[in-house]
């Protein structure tokens, strides 16, 4: 009977290790932000105010982590309705034929450094992508558990169909290729 025991007790033990623990995102302490070169001299900053995440987990440390993300086409913002009517356009995203921007992934730590590797769906377009994530750690809310995150990364807009190009004089781009990423997320233990 002692075996039975000690074998059930394994069990349960073991099962308790891969229990998966739901994270939701704290939309009011999280943001997606992006940045793109301008006429070579400056930098254009935008942000997508509609967005969603959740995160699954089952690991304390969130490797191996299981991440979906989306963001609304349409709540892009970089403070100027002329050009964020025109990036909701063909030229760009194309918000009323492809509403949605989507990640789906996973969490990987490597050594002390953590990336969230997956598809990146712009468009009609899906690429893997690996960006950058700093882990800053987890502390006891008011409400439970809370986790904290900084993801960053660059894509080239290119890739994704975001085609409109348009030169200056000295043949630079109008807009850059290469978009920087940066998005703060705070995460609530479900």
């Amino acid at each position: 009977m002692n075996k039975y025991h000690l074998l059930i007790g394994a069990l349960l033990i073991s099962i308790q290790g891969f229990t998966q623990k739901a994270w939701m995102l704290d939309k009011s302490h999280s943001n997606v932000r992006f940045s793109v070169s301008h006429t070579l001299i400056s930098e254009v900053d935008g942000e997508f105010r509609t967005f969603d995440a959740k995160v699954v987990s089952s690991s304390d440390d969130f490797n191996g982590a299981e991440v979906e993300f989306k963001a609304d086409v349409a709540s892009i913002s970089t403070n100027n309705e002329r050009r964020d009517g025109h990036l909701k356009s063909d030229d760009f995203f194309n918000a009323e034929q492809y509403p949605e921007i989507n990640f789906s992934g996973k969490i990987q730590k490597e050594g002390d450094h953590y990336f969230l590797v997956g598809d990146f769906t712009i468009r009609d377009v899906t690429k893997k992508v690996k960006f950058d994530v700093k882990y800053n750690g987890q502390i006891e809310g008011r409400r439970g558990k809370v986790a904290g995150f900084k993801v960053t990364g660059t894509i080239n807009r290119f890739d994704y169909g975001l085609k409109w190009n348009a030169a200056i004089e000295s043949g630079a781009l109008v807009v850059g290729k290469d978009v920087t990423i940066t998005c703060n997320v705070e995460l609530n233990e479900e």
